[in-house]
């Protein structure tokens, strides 16, 4: 693999460490434009995914680019959600902190997918994927959506198919935090 290829998961790496620091800088307030980029490059976790979660993928891209249109006019997600508040939106369907939350779900399975990669031995996505779903979004799930994810994961790729879509080698999980 030529050392100029991209590999999403080290600017994914990157675009987050940068949030960290910006987050753990009070009192500067993270600018929604800059979290949007950030959550843009997960996309390609979901799409290597397959039609396992693409329900997942398209409900991702629709709030992370409801948030990228609210970014032009909303400067941080403070004043995104302090907005809100004020116009007694944050609870409703549409609404840009609900669209935050439901992003903010997303990376937490991506988050407990990559760990139940680490932590699980052979090439089968399955064990990982299920344990992150039901981790994250299960109890937010009817039951029909948690059968169709269930039934999902059984056309999941492997392993090293869905490392080597996202162009890794696999020597990520060395030192993966």
């Amino acid at each position: 693999m030529a050392d100029g290829e991209e590999k999403p998961l080290r600017k994914v790496a990157e675009a987050f460490e940068e949030l960290q620091t910006i987050v753990n800088s009070q009192p500067q307030e993270l600018g929604l434009a800059l979290l949007c980029n950030a959550c843009s490059l997960i996309l390609p976790f979901f799409v290597g995914l397959g039609i396992a979660l693409k329900f997942a993928e398209m409900d991702y891209v629709s709030k992370v680019e409801d948030l990228c249109e609210a970014s032009k006019t909303i400067i941080s997600v403070q004043s995104m959600i302090d907005q809100d508040i004020q116009h007694n939106t944050v609870k409703k369907c549409g609404s840009n902190s609900r669209n935050l939350l439901r992003v903010k779900r997303a990376l937490d399975m991506m988050k407990v997918l990559f760990e139940q990669i680490l932590a699980t031995e052979g090439n089968s996505l399955k064990c990982s994927a299920s344990t992150a779903y039901t981790q994250v979004f299960a109890a937010h799930h009817g039951f029909a959506i948690r059968k169709a994810a269930t039934a999902g994961m059984l056309l999941l790729p492997t392993k090293s198919r869905f490392l080597t879509m996202l162009n890794e080698d696999g020597t990520f999980l060395i030192n993966f935090p």
